[in-house]
């Protein structure tokens, strides 16, 4: 059991027998009565989002989840297949489990999933991945103006604006969590 004190952003607790994560909170203290934090919690199971007041020190439970390194092999079919790097034992996830990470995972990267009770609830990709630029349309000339960015896809199929000087069969760093261009490698 852990306290309202232990919260932060993905935190994975149970709640009425069912799995959420935290997904943002804020402490409030009102002037009258006693503080409480406003929660914005993910069902795991459904991915529907709801709101929870919880009152300040408040206990519940915590999800004990397993964190283990897996390298994707294939996908095939909107599902996703890796295999575990210390078992070698093989997990299939639907593709709408992994959600926006899809686009930023390709075939002998290593992932860390989220684990529970033997079955995966969640991708945890690194903060910034490098791919090749599969297609970039030329710089027109004239787009000179400061800021100026283009749409390129790269090997993943991933769609992201880069700087005009980005052309085809380069290799850039992604922030995976924004889906944002940081820089040329």
């Amino acid at each position: 059991m852990i306290t309202t004190r232990d919260f932060r952003t993905g935190l994975t607790i149970k709640l009425d027998g069912k799995l959420y994560k935290i997904m943002n909170y804020d402490h409030v203290k009102p002037g009258k009565g006693g503080a409480f934090l406003q929660t914005e919690l993910k069902n795991i199971e459904t991915g529907q989002t709801v709101n929870k007041r919880f009152r300040a020190g408040e206990k519940v439970e915590k999800a004990h989840i397993d964190h283990r390194k897996f390298q994707f092999l294939y996908n095939s079919d909107e599902e996703y297949t890796f295999m575990d790097t210390e078992t070698y034992e093989q997990v299939t996830i639907p593709a709408e489990d992994i959600g926006e990470a899809v686009k930023f995972i390709k075939e002998n990267d290593e992932i860390e999933i989220e684990m529970y009770k033997g079955n995966p609830i969640g991708v945890n990709l690194p903060a910034s991945v490098e791919l090749e630029v599969t297609m970039a349309p030329p710089a027109v000339k004239g787009n000179t103006v400061s800021g100026a960015t283009k749409e390129v896809t790269v090997e993943t199929g991933a769609k992201v604006d880069v700087p005009l000087f980005i052309e085809k069969g380069e290799m850039i760093k992604i922030d995976t969590r924004s889906a944002e261009y940081i820089e040329r490698v």
